[in-house]
C-alpha cells in the first residue's frame, strides 16, 4: 500500500482542500482520525470519497464493552472505508465484537468491509510510561508482541504499532497479518510528540505493511514533493527478512 497521509486538520474544508492539491493520477491513501471525525462526523468520509478515488483509513480507536463496540463498528462498517481501528487492550471478546459489527454493517450497506487493525501501544508510549503510569511490567516490545498475538486470535486483520516492533509481531503472526506503522519521520524531520520513530526505509526493512505519515507531509512547504520523496523511499526499500526481532 502507498504511504497513508494522516489528515490531521481541524476542519473538513481544510482536509478536502489539502487532498484536492494532489494530481488525480496520484494513488492516495488517507487517514481520518478523531479530531477531524469528531468535528465533521461521517460526512467527511463521504466528502473525501466523492472528491476522487482513494483508500481511507478511519482511525477512531474503539475501546468499550463488546456490545457497545459492536454497535459502533456496525456504523463504521457502513461507510465503505478500507481500514479502521480498535484497541487491543479491550481484549479478545471486544475485538471479535468489532469484527462482527464491521462485517454486518458493510453487508447492510452493500460495501466491502473494512479491515480491522488493533492498536497495540501508542508510539508516544515509553518504557517509563508503561511501568510508572500503566503498571505494565516488561518492555514495550514484549507488550506489543503479546497484543499482536491477542489481535490475531480475535480475528483482527492486523495491528497498528511502531515499526520498531514489526519484527516482534511478525514472529508470532501469520504472513498476511498487517502491521501498519505510524511514528514515521524522514531523516532530519522533527520528532514532535512521538517517541518510537523510524524512517520510511527502516519501516519497510523491518517488515511494516504500511506507514502513516502526517506532519512531515501536511506541514511541508510543498506537500506533493514531500509525499513523493517519502513514497519513493518506501517503495524502493527492501524487506530484510533477517532482522532480529529482539534487537535493533
Amino acid at each position: 500500500m502507498p504511504p497513508i497521509i494522516a489528515l490531521d486538520f481541524a476542519t473538513g474544508q481544510e482536509a478536502v482542500a489539502f487532498v484536492a492539491r494532489f494530481p488525480a493520477d496520484t494513488p492516495l491513501f488517507v487517514k481520518v482520525g478523531m479530531e477531524l471525525f469528531y468535528a465533521e462526523g461521517p460526512q467527511i468520509v463521504r466528502d473525501l470519497q466523492a472528491l476522487r478515488p482513494l483508500n481511507l483509513f478511519l482511525d477512531l480507536k474503539l475501546h468499550d464493552i463488546p456490545h457497545t463496540v459492536e454497535k459502533a463498528a456496525y456504523q463504521l462498517g457502513r461507510l465503505g472505508v478500507t481500514l479502521t481501528t480498535a484497541h487491543a487492550a479491550g481484549g479478545v471478546q471486544m475485538l471479535a465484537a468489532a469484527k462482527r459489527g464491521l462485517l454486518a454493517g458493510a453487508e447492510a450497506a452493500g460495501v466491502l468491509p473494512p479491515k480491522l487493525l488493533a492498536i497495540t501501544q501508542l508510539t508516544s508510549t515509553s518504557t517509563t510510561m508503561l511501568h510508572a503510569q500503566l503498571q505494565i511490567p516488561g518492555t514495550v516490545r514484549a507488550s506489543v508482541q503479546h497484543l499482536g498475538a491477542v489481535a490475531q486470535a480475535a480475528g483482527a486483520d492486523g495491528v497498528v504499532a511502531s515499526a520498531q516492533e514489526a519484527p516482534d509481531i511478525r514472529a508470532v503472526t501469520r504472513a498476511d497479518f498487517l502491521v501498519v506503522t505510524p511514528g514515521i519521520r524522514p531523516l532530519g524531520a522533527a520528532v514532535g510528540d512521538q517517541v518510537r520513530v523510524v524512517t520510511p526505509a527502516e519501516a519497510k526493512r523491518r517488515g511494516a505493511s504500511g506507514i502513516v505519515v502526517g506532519r512531515p507531509i501536511t506541514q511541508a512547504a510543498d506537500p506533493l514533493a514531500a509525499y513523493t520523496a517519502i513514497n519513493t523511499e518506501w517503495r524502493l526499500a527492501t524487506v530484510n527478512k533477517n532482522v532480529d526481532p529482539y534487537g535493533i
